[in-house]
């Protein structure tokens, strides 16, 4: 005999997940033992924002879905920023809470409200947990979480059914459902033959190529073909950054679409693969024509962002797509005849130089020197996430991780945290500015209790740089943008870490390289003025 939870904690496990996280309340507890009975390794944080955070950590280092726990109330609505920031950015994830028991809510109030439908419009599906059907439940939500787009499931979990025996568990396989190449016809035809005579075409890859296991599909792509590839932020590293065909990351950069944009202009086939323009900035708002131009667009749910338009969309396996478009072509040695994508890559160079003496492009060309191959780094919202993303080199996908559809704050930390759980083995340091590590503090008491010795680099520059630039930028007065300098480095000592104020190169490098090698967490605070971002991006 098995209990509800129980068999609900069997499913997650024998589906992959490994970790889980939030903050216990009596609603959830028949849950977390289960769940730790199971074989799924439980961490209490301080807020549930954090724990969906360093849940989705976990996923980018295993691929399978980070699992976050609330109670009733308030913990259900602290996690409502990290699960619209997972429905956003394609995270699959699964969300489980308590919840007062049926009979209970007809006529009991404290801490009630109706948790399915605040999560509804944030979640790809949210169920309330039914007698008899724990197993049916589960196998949708793990189905649902990983297909097609990925993202959150919701799973409400009454009170007393947690504990209710449901007879002898079966085994619970999730579906999958493989996608498939395009259905052969006039459409497929017509983008095969304005791929084959396309002289100057250009590959643009976003997060939905992670999610299908298809980065080689668009890697060879580009290769075989001679295409210059864009990414959006956290599709970096399709191609290690440094060939000669990457032009990096684009998205939130002005600077950068000075450059990139009108070589997208330029060409005359645009493939997209698995991109949505949930990721970018208000200026790639029909960027092309596709009356003008081919756009060939490869999906694996249909759109409907209105942000551009295509000649053809084929909804499909993203890799499956790009081999049935290049069928009846042979690979190319030359790239486009006029260089163009050569010198704009020389361009984005000249744009975003790291060799200043000091400043935010100093702390990040600093850090990537020594941050090993294998490394992983997070970046929290901000200023220094623009800069940064337009100027680390990422070496392979998932090597950079963010919050990038949502953008939300406070992010770093908490992701850096889970991706350290899932991969102990790899160096993981954090990119935070002040105000977004002033919003989870608390999480560095985590830090300590979990003994993760991960570094923690910060932009100190006490101001809310990117929305004090904006204000300043459009006229008007300075408001409610500045605060107190955090002393970091005298923080982390006092919560049981390694602490250090840096205001230039050497020592920076020095401390990175000591937190790396270190047996406990470390905070970098790294000092710059108030308009180091003046013109940076």
């Amino acid at each position: 005999m098995a209990t509800a939870a129980e068999v609900l904690a069997k499913a997650l496990y024998e589906a992959g997940c490994r970790h889980a996280f939030g903050i216990p309340g009596g609603e959830v507890l028949t849950v977390m033992h289960a769940l730790a009975d199971a074989g799924i390794d439980f961490k209490l944080s301080k807020h549930e924002n954090p724990a969906g955070f360093m849940a989705e950590g976990t996923y980018h280092v295993t691929g399978k879905p980070g699992i976050l726990v609330a109670t009733i109330g308030p913990g259900v609505a602290n996690a409502v920023n990290v699960v619209a920031n997972a429905y956003q950015d394609r995270v699959p994830m699964i969300f489980l809470t308590g919840c007062v028991d049926p009979v209970d809510q007809a006529g009991y109030t404290h801490q009630v409200f109706d948790q399915v439908r605040l999560l509804s419009s944030i979640t790809k599906a949210s169920f309330s947990l039914a007698d008899g059907a724990v197993e049916v439940l589960a196998e949708k939500a793990l189905t649902t979480a990983m297909e097609g787009r990925p993202g959150p499931v919701h799973i409400d979990i009454p009170i007393s059914l947690a504990a209710k025996d449901q007879g002898t568990p079966r085994a619970i396989t999730p579906r999958h459902y493989e996608l498939g190449r395009p259905m052969d016809g006039p459409a497929l035809a017509a983008a095969q033959a304005a791929f084959a005579k396309a002289e100057r075409p250009i590959l643009i890859a976003g997060v939905e190529v992670l999610a299908q296991g298809a980065e080689e599909a668009v890697a060879r792509l580009a290769e075989d073909y001679r295409i210059p590839l864009v990414t959006t932020y956290k599709a970096k590293g399709i191609l290690p950054e440094d060939h000669e065909l990457a032009l990096g990351g684009a998205g939130l950069s002005p600077l950068a679409d000075q450059h990139i944009l009108p070589l997208i202009q330029s060409a005359d086939m645009i493939i997209l693969a698995g991109y949505d323009p949930i990721e970018m900035r208000h200026g790639w708002k029909q960027v092309w024509d596709p009356e003008q131009v081919p756009v060939i667009e490869f999906v694996a749910a249909p759109v409907d962002h209105g942000m551009h338009r295509a000649s053809q969309t084929f909804i499909c396996h993203i890799g499956a797509g790009l081999k049935a478009l290049r069928q009846g072509s042979e690979p190319r040695q030359a790239g486009w005849p006029d260089q163009a994508p050569s010198r704009t890559r020389q361009a984005l160079a000249a744009a975003f130089p790291m060799d200043e003496a000091w400043g935010p492009a100093a702390i990040v060309d600093e850090v990537r020197k020594h941050l090993p191959a294998n490394g992983i780094a997070t970046v929290d919202s901000g200023a220094h996430r623009i800069l940064l993303s337009q100027i680390w080199r990422c070496d392979a996908p998932r090597g950079l991780l963010q919050s990038s559809g949502l953008c939300t704050m406070g992010c770093a930390l908490p992701l850096a945290m889970g991706a350290k759980l899932a991969a102990p083995e790899r160096p993981v340091v954090a990119f935070s500015g002040d105000a977004g590590l002033d919003m989870v503090l608390g999480e560095l008491t985590t830090l300590r209790d979990l003994k993760l010795p991960v570094v923690v680099v910060v932009f100190v520059d006490a101001s809310l740089a990117l929305i004090e630039l904006k204000q300043r930028g459009s006229g008007r007065e300075n408001l409610g943008v500045d605060f107190g300098q955090t002393d970091f480095a005298a923080l982390a000592q006092a919560v049981g870490g390694y602490g250090v104020t840096v205001t230039n190169r050497q020592d920076l490098g020095k401390a990175i390289a000591e937190g790396i090698s270190a047996d406990q967490f470390t905070i970098v605070a790294a000092q710059i003025p108030r308009t180091s971002y003046d013109g940076r991006f």
